[in-house]
């Protein structure tokens, strides 16, 4: 103690300190891992959470079954009994017929196409495909199961909002004439119904307004554009644009005021056009598209007739839509039609067996992925028996027989550097040579084979190298201890202990080739490929690029059938890599 020198800390005091300090390092450094690993695995899940939700809509399809009469005048007016007579009879007009017969009172010629095309336009492909497997259905009026069409199968699926039941207490009265209705209630039933309309009106006015104040925000970045531009002809362009959002902001504010004065009205019908949304009313047996109501009575479209007049009935319901008829692309028609034949029994979903099983299309209920799976599997196949020997082979070289010197290091270097180059070079090599100078199909598995078997080769040689280099030395020198040349001491003994090794890095190699779609834009097999490849020269697509195409298209069914393909395309992939690490720890050996 009389030894201390002041100021000092004693020993024992500053080791604690040092320890609490490398412990609460050590804590940081464990909260600083536990919390990258949570946030990684909550991307991923979002990630596949997303998709999977996505893909939820392709798994099922509707189908839609109502009575057809097979006309022999429309299909085989001579009575051949002929298959290829029949196939080439009027089985779409047949159809039309068929609805047609449903709902008589669908007059109009807008109204009649949209009642079309509630079935999809490949259905009567397959009809007709029925009845020319069996001619003795001519004549006959059979129950067929119509595909329904994406826009149908959409609403059934609940993608353009449903239907909401309106409470009514008292009697209703319907008189109808020359396709109109008058609708009254014994106990003004319409009054609840006014005043959710006006509510919704004033929805519809308040998003206007927000969408006026971003323009309003977008009136004042542009005068600042103004104030600072330099030259007349910035000042001008900025200005033009200020004064289309000026437009566009009192247009939006204008809707607003007169949808407000709409819903703020006391007195006075209330029009349910378009923009609002939109009322049925079920009375018996008919449906009515109301189209003014107030809080007494009720106007409306006739689309299904009651087979009576009706007056101070019960039987009667009304609903109201989520979304008004400008924002959906399901008609009010098609809706009423969709709901009489759900009500029947006629529409049924089953699980979606034709995304696997059929090829491309341009109508969204129709797509498959089968043609992008067997182009896929050509493709893969041209990829692997072109760097599959050709990076094995070059791994041995290189590993085993190649002198150490200049030239061998800069082939090492090359190769280093090629497994970093963009996949898109590689499809412009293959464009510019394969396409250009050989002559190699486009489109073609065999083209895209060849640019992925390129791209692929670095990652086979590395881990062929690797793996190579990885086992013992001491098995070559037993093996030329016994007399074997280098040749056999390579081919029979070094060569099978790496070859799991080298399996691994071409299957990881080959999952990576599965998944790109540049290269592959690159020689064409973008195109729209509605046949199943039979080869490697006919033209054809794979998965990546057909998710590609499909998140292109407008129709929001495709968007379903994208998520679908992300997951069919997850799954080759997580197979590949789960084969992969089976076959290293089945084959792996420790030295």
């Amino acid at each position: 103690m009389a030894g201390r020198t002041a100021g000092t800390v004693p020993a024992g005091l500053a080791g604690g300190a040092s320890v609490r300090r490398r412990r609460n390092a050590e804590l940081r450094l464990k909260v600083y891992g536990v919390t990258a690993i949570l946030v990684a695995g909550l991307a991923l899940f979002s990630l596949l959470g997303s998709v999977l939700y996505q893909a939820s809509g392709a798994v099922t399809e509707s189908y839609i079954t109502i009575p057809v009469t097979l006309e022999s005048d429309r299909i085989d007016p001579d009575g051949t009994g002929d298959p290829n007579v029949i196939l080439r009879g009027s089985f779409g007009t047949l159809t039309k017929n068929a609805l047609k017969s449903l709902f008589p009172d669908v007059t109009a010629r807008s109204a009649r196409r949209e009642l079309y095309d509630i079935i999809s336009v490949g259905a009567p492909f397959e009809l007709a495909e029925l009845v020319a497997s069996d001619p003795g259905l001519v004549g006959q009026t059979i129950d067929f199961r119509f595909l329904a069409s994406d826009v149908a199968d959409l609403y059934l699926k609940g993608s353009f909002g449903e239907m909401t039941e309106i409470e009514t207490r008292g009697l209703v009265s319907v008189f109808t004439h020359d396709g109109n209705a008058v609708i009254s209630s014994s106990v003004n039933d319409f009054a609840g119904l006014v005043t959710e309309v006006k509510n919704l009106l004033l929805e519809d006015a308040k998003r206007l307004r927000v969408q006026a104040a971003r323009q309003n925000n977008a009136v004042r970045v542009f005068e600042r554009r103004m104030a600072s531009a330099v030259g007349n002809e910035e000042l001008a362009e900025a200005e033009r644009k200020k004064n289309a959002a000026v437009a566009k902001r009192d247009g939006l504010v204008r809707d607003a005021e007169e949808l407000e004065a709409r819903a703020n009205a006391v007195l006075g019908a209330e029009q349910l056009d378009r923009d609002n949304r939109s009322v049925f009313l079920r009375a018996g047996d008919g449906w009515l598209k109301i189209t003014e109501i107030d809080a007494t009575h009720a106007e409306g479209k006739i689309i299904v007739a009651p087979s009576i007049d009706l007056e101070n009935s019960p039987d009667w319901s009304l609903y109201i839509t989520d979304l008004p008829e400008a924002a959906r692309k399901v008609s009010d028609t098609q809706i009423v039609a969709i709901e009489e034949l759900k009500a029947s029994g006629a529409v049924e979903s089953v699980f979606n067996w034709r995304f696997f099983s059929s090829g491309d299309s341009r109508e969204p209920e129709l797509a498959g992925i089968w043609g992008a799976v067997v182009g896929s599997f050509w493709t893969m196949l041209v990829t692997f028996l072109l760097a599959f020997p050709v990076g094995v082979a070059a791994a041995i070289y290189l590993e085993e027989f190649a002198p150490r010197n200049h030239f061998t290091d800069l082939i090492e270097v090359n190769i280093n550097n090629l497994a970093a180059v963009p996949s898109i070079i590689f499809g412009l090599l293959g464009l510019s040579v394969f396409l250009g100078v050989f002559g190699v199909p486009r489109s073609a598995p065999l083209a895209g084979g060849i640019v992925l078997a390129l791209m692929t080769l670095p990652t086979i040689i590395i881990a062929g190298r690797a793996a190579i280099k990885a086992v013992p030395p001491s098995i070559r020198d037993a093996a030329l201890g016994v007399g074997a040349s280098k040749m056999q001491a390579t081919f029979h003994h070094v060569l099978p202990l790496a070859m799991p090794g080298i399996l691994t890095g071409t299957i990881i190699g080959m999952a990576q080739a599965l998944g790109e779609t540049a290269p592959l834009i690159m020689v064409g097999m973008v195109a729209f490929i509605v046949d199943v490849p039979g080869g490697i020269t006919d033209s054809a697509s794979v998965l990546p690029v057909q998710v590609f195409r499909w998140s292109d298209f407008p129709e929001r069914a495709f968007e379903a059938k994208t998520g679908a393909t992300i997951v069919v395309l997850m799954i080759f992939l997580m197979a590949m890599n789960i084969l992969a690490i089976i076959l290293r720890r089945r084959f792996e050996r420790r030295w």
